[in-house]
């Protein structure tokens, strides 16, 4: 008889990743984790390349693991290879050596209807610039990212102002974002990215439009939000701002070290 694979499963297009919840590795296990399960994300010696010449290599043999619950802060200048790890994590990029594994199943075979469902059911985003539609008022903006993650038509309204009243802005739901305040457009552009519950969140540089008193204030909220389950790994130049997180790893010319955090 032939003994079963112990590979991890590829992740087929419609069906939800296994394993919501992960265990240790590195640093403190999160309260509630499953001890041995699977990692929500997992990286294995993982480079991403360009194609020259010169070759570059933005990324240089990456290993990685976050667990459900972690607040991880990946911390490096520009052009350290910051960005290219967003983008791989959010699955918007692919390795050119190595493996990806979400909730435990590789990524690695998916093709791109695949990959953006996926992004729409388990990952959210927030980005430095907001990327709210400017003549959509906020209930809107974040009911449009409803329509790639999956959630029926009767809900979303519901959900969005659900996530709105999650960030404090349900007295702002008619308003333009033009007229909004920078923490106000980046609070709706983080109702945008947790209407769908994704099990993931990714944000880039959230700060880094903000002045310090309201960067504060958003830090707040995103650690509301992990204090809720929510995995969350914030990318940032910002030394203050990585300091918040539970983990930080510094990415330095595309390799990763883990920071100790002195606490």
């Amino acid at each position: 008889m032939t003994a079963p694979s112990t590979s991890p499963p590829i992740l087929p297009p419609s069906v939800p990743l296994p394993g919501s919840l992960s265990g240790s590795l590195p640093g403190p296990t999160p309260a509630g984790s499953i001890p041995g399960a699977a990692p929500v994300v997992e990286l294995v010696d993982v480079t991403r390349s360009f194609p020259g010449p010169p070759e570059v290599q933005a990324l240089k043999a990456v290993n990685l693991r976050v667990n459900a619950g972690d607040y991880l802060s990946i911390v490096g200048p520009s052009g350290s290879g910051k960005s290219t790890m967003l983008n791989l994590l959010g699955l918007l990029d692919r390795p050119s050596v190595g493996e990806y594994y979400l909730d435990g199943a590789s990524t690695a075979l998916l093709d791109e209807p695949q990959r953006a469902a996926v992004r729409g059911s388990k990952i959210g985003f927030v980005f430095q610039a907001f990327h709210l539609l400017p003549h959509r008022p906020v209930l809107d903006n974040v009911m449009l990212a409803t329509l790639y993650s999956g959630v029926p038509r009767r809900e979303r309204e519901e959900r969005a102002r659900a996530a709105l009243e999650r960030v404090h802005l349900s007295h702002r739901t008619n308003f333009l974002p033009g007229i909004l305040s920078g923490g106000e457009r980046q609070r709706v552009a983080v109702a945008r990215a947790v209407v769908a519950s994704p099990e993931l969140l990714l944000a880039d540089e959230p700060t880094g439009n903000l002045d310090k008193t309201t960067s504060g204030e958003v830090m707040d909220l995103f650690e509301e939000l992990h204090a809720d389950g929510l995995t969350l790994i914030i990318i940032t130049h910002d030394l203050a701002v990585a300091d918040r997180a539970q983990r930080t790893v510094r990415i330095s010319d595309g390799r990763l070290t883990e920071v100790t955090h002195a606490r």
